[in-house]
């Protein structure tokens, strides 16, 4: 389910975006990109809609998605996890 990032308070957002930037998979190369211009970055994406906060009800788990990857509910598009598009 997509959790509207507007309503994740500022502090646990900013954690959240931290947390995600930081996973493994997330390396940038050989650039170095610092820790707040990534979170400025994602921030950005949030903001011109581009990518989703999904919280996986199964696992219990928060990520983020690009917003055409958003997954499918037992393999069938669930229509309301779209319509905040």
């Amino acid at each position: 389910m997509i959790v509207p990032w507007r309503d994740i308070p500022a502090d646990t957002l900013n954690n959240l975006l931290e947390e995600f930037v930081t996973r493994d998979g997330t390396d940038y190369g050989e650039i170095e990109v610092s820790l707040i211009t990534r979170v400025t970055q994602v921030r950005e994406q949030l903001k011109r809609g581009r990518v989703v906060i999904w919280f996986d009800e199964v696992t219990e788990s928060i990520s983020l998605f690009d917003v055409d990857s958003i997954p499918d509910v037992d393999g069938i598009p669930d229509e309301d996890n779209h319509s905040e598009r």
